[in-house]
Protein backbone atom coordinates (compact mmCIF):
# COMPACT_ATOMS: atom_id res chain seq x y z
CA UNK A 1 0.00 0.00 0.00
CA UNK A 2 1.32 3.42 -0.95
CA UNK A 3 0.33 6.43 1.07
CA UNK A 4 -1.35 9.51 -0.29
CA UNK A 5 0.92 12.48 -0.88
CA UNK A 6 -0.75 14.51 1.85
CA UNK A 7 0.34 11.94 4.42
CA UNK A 8 3.89 13.27 4.24
CA UNK A 9 5.02 16.12 6.45
CA UNK A 10 6.83 18.11 3.78
CA UNK A 11 10.17 16.37 3.29
CA UNK A 12 10.98 14.91 -0.11
CA UNK A 13 11.08 11.19 0.27
CA UNK A 14 13.21 10.52 -2.81
CA UNK A 15 16.00 12.72 -1.44
CA UNK A 16 15.86 11.33 2.08
CA UNK A 17 18.55 9.66 4.13
CA UNK A 18 18.89 5.92 4.51
CA UNK A 19 16.87 4.26 7.27
CA UNK A 20 18.78 1.32 8.75
CA UNK A 21 16.90 0.85 12.00
CA UNK A 22 13.56 1.48 13.68
CA UNK A 23 12.66 2.25 17.28
CA UNK A 24 8.97 1.64 17.88
CA UNK A 25 6.81 2.84 20.72
CA UNK A 26 4.45 0.12 21.92
CA UNK A 27 1.25 1.45 23.49
CA UNK A 28 -0.69 3.45 20.92
CA UNK A 29 1.47 2.21 18.06
CA UNK A 30 1.23 -1.60 18.27
CA UNK A 31 -1.85 -1.91 20.47
CA UNK A 32 -4.38 0.05 22.50
CA UNK A 33 -4.51 -0.83 26.17
CA UNK A 34 -7.55 -1.86 28.18
CA UNK A 35 -7.56 -1.70 31.98
CA UNK A 36 -6.56 -5.13 33.39
CA UNK A 37 -6.64 -6.69 29.92
CA UNK A 38 -4.20 -7.48 27.12
CA UNK A 39 -5.79 -4.74 25.02
CA UNK A 40 -6.50 -4.64 21.30
CA UNK A 41 -3.92 -4.82 18.49
CA UNK A 42 -3.91 -1.85 16.13
CA UNK A 43 -4.79 -2.86 12.57
CA UNK A 44 -1.83 -4.26 10.60
CA UNK A 45 0.69 -3.60 13.39
CA UNK A 46 1.54 -7.33 13.45
CA UNK A 47 2.24 -7.29 9.71
CA UNK A 48 4.43 -4.20 10.09
CA UNK A 49 6.49 -5.84 12.86
CA UNK A 50 6.92 -9.06 10.85
CA UNK A 51 8.06 -7.01 7.86
CA UNK A 52 10.64 -5.09 9.89
CA UNK A 53 12.05 -8.26 11.43
CA UNK A 54 12.57 -9.64 7.91
CA UNK A 55 13.85 -6.53 6.15
CA UNK A 56 15.36 -4.13 8.70
CA UNK A 57 16.49 -3.77 12.32
CA UNK A 58 13.97 -3.02 15.04
CA UNK A 59 13.78 -2.48 18.80
CA UNK A 60 10.78 -1.53 20.92
CA UNK A 61 11.39 1.48 23.16
CA UNK A 62 8.50 1.93 25.55
CA UNK A 63 7.62 3.96 28.62
CA UNK A 64 5.68 0.91 29.87
CA UNK A 65 6.23 1.37 33.58
CA UNK A 66 4.34 -1.43 35.19
CA UNK A 67 5.34 -4.59 33.36
CA UNK A 68 8.54 -6.51 32.94
CA UNK A 69 10.09 -6.84 29.49
CA UNK A 70 8.98 -10.46 29.45
CA UNK A 71 5.34 -9.66 30.21
CA UNK A 72 5.27 -6.82 27.67
CA UNK A 73 6.50 -9.22 24.99
CA UNK A 74 4.07 -11.96 26.06
CA UNK A 75 1.13 -9.56 26.00
CA UNK A 76 1.96 -8.53 22.45
CA UNK A 77 2.47 -12.14 21.42
CA UNK A 78 -1.00 -13.02 22.76
CA UNK A 79 -2.34 -10.26 20.51
CA UNK A 80 -0.59 -11.84 17.51
CA UNK A 81 2.28 -9.31 17.42
CA UNK A 82 5.45 -11.40 17.42
CA UNK A 83 7.83 -9.22 19.40
CA UNK A 84 10.90 -10.86 20.92
CA UNK A 85 11.52 -10.24 24.61
CA UNK A 86 15.17 -9.37 24.02
CA UNK A 87 14.11 -6.52 21.72
CA UNK A 88 11.89 -4.82 24.33
CA UNK A 89 13.28 -1.86 26.29
CA UNK A 90 11.30 -0.53 29.26
CA UNK A 91 12.30 1.91 32.02
CA UNK A 92 12.31 -0.36 35.09
CA UNK A 93 15.52 -2.35 34.42
CA UNK A 94 17.26 0.83 33.25
CA UNK A 95 16.22 2.66 36.44
CA UNK A 96 17.36 -0.26 38.59
CA UNK A 97 20.76 -0.28 36.92
CA UNK A 98 21.03 3.49 37.41
CA UNK A 99 20.32 3.02 41.13
CA UNK A 100 23.04 0.39 41.40
CA UNK A 101 25.61 2.50 39.57
CA UNK A 102 24.88 5.60 41.65
CA UNK A 103 24.50 3.76 44.97
CA UNK A 104 20.94 4.98 45.42
CA UNK A 105 18.56 3.54 48.00
CA UNK A 106 15.11 3.93 46.46
CA UNK A 107 11.71 4.09 48.03
CA UNK A 108 9.82 2.09 45.42
CA UNK A 109 6.46 3.33 44.16
CA UNK A 110 6.16 0.71 41.41
CA UNK A 111 4.17 -2.37 40.45
CA UNK A 112 5.03 -5.80 41.76
CA UNK A 113 5.83 -7.02 38.25
CA UNK A 114 8.99 -4.87 38.07
CA UNK A 115 10.23 -5.39 41.63
CA UNK A 116 12.42 -8.23 40.32
CA UNK A 117 14.72 -5.68 38.67
CA UNK A 118 15.46 -4.11 42.07
CA UNK A 119 16.49 -7.37 43.77
CA UNK A 120 19.63 -6.83 45.84
CA UNK A 121 19.29 -3.03 45.95
CA UNK A 122 19.26 -1.56 49.46
CA UNK A 123 15.94 0.20 50.09
CA UNK A 124 16.53 1.09 53.75
CA UNK A 125 16.87 4.79 54.68
CA UNK A 126 15.86 5.90 51.15
CA UNK A 127 17.78 8.72 49.44
CA UNK A 128 15.42 8.85 46.44
CA UNK A 129 11.93 7.84 45.33
CA UNK A 130 11.34 5.77 42.20
CA UNK A 131 7.84 6.19 40.77
CA UNK A 132 6.21 4.24 37.98
CA UNK A 133 2.79 3.15 39.21
CA UNK A 134 -0.23 5.11 37.98
CA UNK A 135 -3.05 2.56 37.69
CA UNK A 136 -4.39 -0.24 39.89
CA UNK A 137 -1.78 0.10 42.64
CA UNK A 138 -2.01 3.87 42.78
CA UNK A 139 -3.62 5.52 45.81
CA UNK A 140 -3.50 8.67 47.89
CA UNK A 141 -1.78 6.70 50.63
CA UNK A 142 1.03 5.60 48.31
CA UNK A 143 1.70 9.00 46.78
CA UNK A 144 1.50 10.62 50.21
CA UNK A 145 4.04 8.10 51.51
CA UNK A 146 6.34 9.08 48.65
CA UNK A 147 5.73 12.74 49.51
CA UNK A 148 6.72 12.13 53.14
CA UNK A 149 9.90 10.32 52.12
CA UNK A 150 10.90 13.16 49.79
CA UNK A 151 10.09 16.04 52.11
CA UNK A 152 12.36 14.61 54.82
CA UNK A 153 15.39 14.40 52.49
CA UNK A 154 18.03 17.15 52.54
CA UNK A 155 18.29 16.85 48.74
CA UNK A 156 15.10 15.12 47.59
CA UNK A 157 15.37 13.17 44.35
CA UNK A 158 12.43 11.70 42.43
CA UNK A 159 13.18 9.28 39.58
CA UNK A 160 10.26 8.73 37.21
CA UNK A 161 9.71 6.03 34.61
CA UNK A 162 8.70 8.40 31.84
CA UNK A 163 7.31 11.91 32.02
CA UNK A 164 4.05 11.63 30.08
CA UNK A 165 1.10 13.91 30.70
CA UNK A 166 -1.42 11.24 29.76
CA UNK A 167 -1.73 7.92 27.99
CA UNK A 168 -4.58 6.47 25.97
CA UNK A 169 -6.67 3.45 26.85
CA UNK A 170 -9.63 2.13 24.90
CA UNK A 171 -11.95 3.60 27.54
CA UNK A 172 -10.34 7.06 27.21
CA UNK A 173 -7.29 9.13 28.16
CA UNK A 174 -5.65 8.51 31.55
CA UNK A 175 -3.42 10.81 33.60
CA UNK A 176 0.22 9.70 33.49
CA UNK A 177 3.25 9.71 35.76
CA UNK A 178 4.51 13.14 34.64
CA UNK A 179 1.51 14.84 36.20
CA UNK A 180 2.07 13.14 39.56
CA UNK A 181 5.77 13.95 39.37
CA UNK A 182 4.85 17.62 38.88
CA UNK A 183 2.68 17.45 42.01
CA UNK A 184 5.51 15.98 44.08
CA UNK A 185 7.95 18.57 42.75
CA UNK A 186 5.50 21.35 43.60
CA UNK A 187 5.06 20.08 47.16
CA UNK A 188 8.67 19.11 47.99
CA UNK A 189 10.93 21.09 45.59
CA UNK A 190 12.53 17.77 44.69
CA UNK A 191 14.80 17.23 41.71
CA UNK A 192 13.02 15.12 39.10
CA UNK A 193 15.08 12.74 36.99
CA UNK A 194 13.11 11.17 34.15
CA UNK A 195 14.41 7.81 32.94
CA UNK A 196 12.05 7.25 30.05
CA UNK A 197 11.15 9.11 26.90
CA UNK A 198 11.88 11.90 26.08
CA UNK A 199 15.15 11.86 28.05
CA UNK A 200 18.34 11.54 26.00
CA UNK A 201 19.68 8.98 28.46
CA UNK A 202 16.74 6.67 27.76
CA UNK A 203 16.79 7.13 23.99
CA UNK A 204 20.46 6.18 24.07
CA UNK A 205 19.43 2.76 25.41
CA UNK A 206 17.57 2.17 22.14
CA UNK A 207 20.34 3.63 19.99
CA UNK A 208 22.92 1.42 21.69
CA UNK A 209 20.69 -1.65 21.39
CA UNK A 210 20.48 -1.12 17.63
CA UNK A 211 24.23 -0.44 17.44
CA UNK A 212 23.76 2.39 14.95
CA UNK A 213 24.30 6.09 14.62
CA UNK A 214 21.24 8.20 15.54
CA UNK A 215 20.94 9.55 11.98
CA UNK A 216 20.39 5.98 10.70
CA UNK A 217 17.36 5.43 12.95
CA UNK A 218 13.72 6.52 12.90
CA UNK A 219 11.48 6.55 15.95
CA UNK A 220 7.78 5.84 15.47
CA UNK A 221 5.37 6.98 18.17
CA UNK A 222 1.96 8.37 19.01
CA UNK A 223 3.28 11.04 21.39
CA UNK A 224 4.50 14.06 19.44
CA UNK A 225 6.57 15.60 22.22
CA UNK A 226 8.04 12.52 23.92
CA UNK A 227 8.45 10.16 20.96
CA UNK A 228 9.02 12.46 18.01
CA UNK A 229 10.51 15.51 19.69
CA UNK A 230 12.69 13.43 21.99
CA UNK A 231 14.04 11.37 19.10
CA UNK A 232 14.77 14.42 16.98
CA UNK A 233 16.65 16.05 19.87
CA UNK A 234 18.95 12.99 19.84
CA UNK A 235 19.64 13.21 16.09
CA UNK A 236 17.10 10.65 14.96
CA UNK A 237 14.10 11.19 12.72
CA UNK A 238 10.65 11.03 14.27
CA UNK A 239 7.44 9.68 12.78
CA UNK A 240 4.03 10.56 14.20
CA UNK A 241 1.24 8.02 13.78
CA UNK A 242 -2.42 8.94 14.06
CA UNK A 243 -3.20 6.15 16.51
CA UNK A 244 -3.15 5.94 20.30
CA UNK A 245 -3.06 9.34 21.97
CA UNK A 246 -2.72 11.33 18.72
CA UNK A 247 -5.00 14.36 18.50
CA UNK A 248 -5.50 16.90 15.71
CA UNK A 249 -4.27 19.71 17.96
CA UNK A 250 -0.84 18.02 18.08
CA UNK A 251 -0.24 19.78 14.76
CA UNK A 252 -0.19 23.10 16.66
CA UNK A 253 2.62 21.99 18.98
CA UNK A 254 6.23 23.16 18.41
CA UNK A 255 7.50 19.86 16.98
CA UNK A 256 7.34 18.94 13.29
CA UNK A 257 7.46 15.21 12.51
CA UNK A 258 9.64 14.00 9.67
CA UNK A 259 6.60 12.02 8.59
CA UNK A 260 2.98 11.70 9.70
CA UNK A 261 1.09 8.51 8.84
CA UNK A 262 -2.25 6.99 9.74
CA UNK A 263 -0.61 3.97 11.38
CA UNK A 264 2.65 2.07 11.78
CA UNK A 265 1.93 -0.14 8.77
CA UNK A 266 1.49 2.86 6.47
CA UNK A 267 4.68 4.51 7.74
CA UNK A 268 6.77 1.37 7.29
CA UNK A 269 5.32 0.68 3.84
CA UNK A 270 6.02 4.18 2.62
CA UNK A 271 9.64 4.05 3.78
CA UNK A 272 10.14 0.57 2.33
CA UNK A 273 8.61 1.62 -1.00
CA UNK A 274 11.11 4.48 -1.06
CA UNK A 275 14.09 2.14 -0.76
CA UNK A 276 14.31 2.51 3.05
CA UNK A 277 14.92 6.23 2.82
CA UNK A 278 13.21 9.10 4.58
Amino acid sequence: MRMRSNEKSGKGMSNGRAVNGFLLDITGVLYNSIYKSDGVAIAKSAEAVDFLYKHSNVKFLSNAKGNSNRNVARRLQRLGINVREEDVITPAPVVAQYCREHKLRPHLFVREDVLQYFDGIDTSSPNCVVMGEVEEGFSFERINRAFRVLIDMPKPLLITMGNGKFFQRVDGPCIDVGAFAAALKFSTNCEVLNIGKPSRFYFEQGINALGMKPEEIVMVGDDLMSDVGGAQACGMRGIQVRTGKWRPDFEKLPVTPDLTADCLYDAVKLIADNGFRL
